[in-house]
């Protein structure tokens, strides 16, 4: 943003020619910063509620260590989501207090640790192997000021273990599923429930699995009410819904 708007909107401010509701609503659009090869958005905390979030794959250790840099000027809390070690080794130079959670793939910054919401988010996998993306769900909710439940696990092979943890599930505001395979996990548990039901499908599975595309097509077919579903492996996306449902 330009010194002189910055400082001229400030000033018409403290004349009363401007409320200061009005500013607020200016600096919701503005600033961001060109480092040329990304435009970081300082105002997405603003606007939103939650601070930018780094997406790292794809990007090179240097351009990710750049852009978390870049964020933690103005904000204390910073999240990198599909991050590896090499990405997490280039950032702690500029960022001494990161965090790698490695089940998750996540680099985290909290200089600042958000409230926690009166609500917890319950995280359900219906096997081990879902649990990198269940993390990668629940280290963002928590990043993002909720409590988290995890129950890892359960899934329909041997449904007597979902239904040894039902209770704790039940005592969630929001719930979040995670399956590969066929999905069948988020239907069983839509019908049991009475809590938001956001479904992660997977890409865990045999070949007819097709990286994920039978859980998903399982889990948009669903028969159970109050089943959303997000994109397979979307740990971080379906935390992100989670936490708007848990703050309202």
């Amino acid at each position: 943003m330009d010194k002189e708007y910055l400082t001229e909107l400030m000033n018409q401010v403290a004349c009363g020619s401007k409320k200061p509701a009005e500013a607020v609503e200016i600096l919701k659009e503005l600033p961001f910063e060109d480092l040329g090869f990304a435009n970081v958005d300082h105002h997405r905390s603003l606007r939103t509620g939650y601070p930018e979030a780094v997406f790292c794959q794809g990007k090179t250790p240097q351009q990710i260590a750049a852009i978390m840099k870049e964020l933690s000027v103005r904000n204390k809390n910073i999240i990198g989501t599909r991050a590896t070690k090499e990405d997490y080794q280039e950032v702690s130079k500029v960022l001494p207090e990161a965090e790698y959670h490695e089940a998750a793939r996540m680099i985290v910054v909290m200089r600042d640790p958000l409230p926690h919401q009166e609500g917890s988010i319950a995280v359900v996998t219906a096997g081990t192997a879902d649990i990198p993306v269940a993390e990668e769900a629940a280290i963002t909710a928590q990043a993002l000021g909720n409590k988290v439940e995890r129950i890892y696990d359960v899934g329909v092979a041997g449904i007597h273990r979902l239904f040894a943890k039902l209770d704790l599930i039940r005592q969630a505001n929001v719930v979040i599923v995670v399956a590969g395979m066929e999905g069948a996990l988020a239907s069983v548990l839509g019908g049991l429930v009475e809590r938001p039901v956001i479904a992660v499908p997977t890409s865990i599975g045999y070949g007819a699995n097709l990286g994920g595309i039978a859980a998903l097509l399982s889990m948009l077919n669903s028969c159970a009410n109050g089943v959303g579903i997000v994109n397979i492996d979307n740990g971080f996306g379906a935390a992100y819904l989670a936490s708007n449902i848990n703050r309202i």
